[in-house]
């Protein structure tokens, strides 16, 4: 059913430029579930149906995995697509940016300024506390969501049966955030937004983009970042889900998983060889450096090499990799060959 390192520190000051590096942009759906994880006590895994909690990427909201989640739902999973804080069901919308008033849109506060990754963080492991009370959980996160994913994986890895990052930012210790990723020369040939930003990111606090532009050149550029394969009925449709603002602060916030925490869950990565985001080799990059750091559990790496940054139209191949991480067992003890333990 649907039911929508060893620190990780904010850091301050991001400038236009990095803010700029650290997008990923991720899209909404025409339908939200909030979740509002309201409970903090801890409980121990148990059998049971297996639990999907799916964290959206920037700009975005749980909706964008509205085909993906109906599709395990169907095959017997329960699924929650997470809303992070000020987004989808809690959504912002820009007063200014109902009018299209360029100037105004350009200085509106954003009460998102001020939210980061400790937010996020806080977010998704209350759901997964709670979802972890009915049987195993496993945790996917798009784009920024992430760093989410590395967060509440360091936070509660006995919480989580595996982890899957589709297309995901996978943050390291020579690479500890978003920004410092999407700064990495192997994501030289991604494609900035930058000249659709509105405003200052320093003085809104967010990132704050136009998505209801009617300039060709800025839709073809969107379309480029998002989903150049798709055709163009299906790229309004992804931009018709999409919000303005996102915290410059989670793309500075550092999101370092170690290696006897994060590092013991298993884990997927889901890599698309048109992402014009996240580049192709800046995600081979961030799966190379996660499994120097943990030599007994490397990352499942699945290869889709049509797919630009939101996934493929059609959400069966996708789902049928993640359908199949709920038979996923623990990786062996490099030391005993013996099956780990949580």
């Amino acid at each position: 059913m649907f039911m929508m390192d060893d620190t990780n520190e904010q850091q301050g000051g991001t400038t236009r430029r990095t803010a700029l590096r650290g997008l990923g942009l991720a899209v909404g759906g025409m339908a939200s579930a909030t979740v509002l994880g309201t409970s903090t006590a801890a409980a121990a895994p148990r059998h049971g149906i297996t639990t999907y909690v799916l964290v959206h990427g920037t700009h975005s909201a749980g909706a964008f995995w509205t085909p993906i989640a109906r599709e395990l739902v169907l095959r017997g999973h329960r699924v929650v697509m997470v809303d992070q804080p000020r987004h989808g069901a809690e959504a912002f919308v820009a007063e200014s940016y109902q009018r299209q008033d360029l100037a105004a849109m350009a200085v509106e506060p954003s009460p998102l300024k001020g939210l980061g990754l400790d937010d996020y963080e806080a977010r998704v492991t209350s759901v997964v506390r709670r979802a972890a009370r009915n049987g195993p959980v496993v945790l996917v996160g798009h784009s920024l969501g992430g760093v989410s994913v590395s967060r509440v994986g360091d936070a509660v890895p006995h919480l989580l049966h595996h982890i899957c990052y589709m297309a995901a930012f996978c943050p390291s210790r020579v690479l500890p955030t978003a920004d410092a990723c999407t700064a990495a020369p192997e994501n030289a040939d991604a494609v900035s937004p930058v000249e659709l930003t509105v405003g200052d990111p320093d003085r809104l606090g967010v990132l704050r983009l136009n998505f209801r532009t009617g300039v060709s050149g800025e839709l073809a550029l969107l379309k480029e970042m998002i989903c150049a394969d798709y055709p163009d009925a299906d790229f309004r449709r992804t931009l018709a889900g999409m919000q303005t603002d996102e915290p410059v602060a989670a793309y500075a916030g550092r999101a370092v998983g170690r290696a006897g925490r994060w590092g013991r869950v298993p884990r997927t990565y889901l890599r698309f060889g048109r992402d014009r985001t996240i580049a192709t080799a800046l995600q081979d990059r961030m799966i190379a450096e996660a499994d120097a750091s943990t030599p007994g559990n490397s990352f499942h790496v699945h290869d889709f090499p049509g797919a630009s940054h939101v996934g493929p139209l059609d959400p069966t191949p996708v789902t049928d990799v993640m359908d199949a991480l709920a038979a996923r067992g623990f990786p062996p003890d490099p030391r005993t060959g013996r099956p780990a333990s949580r």
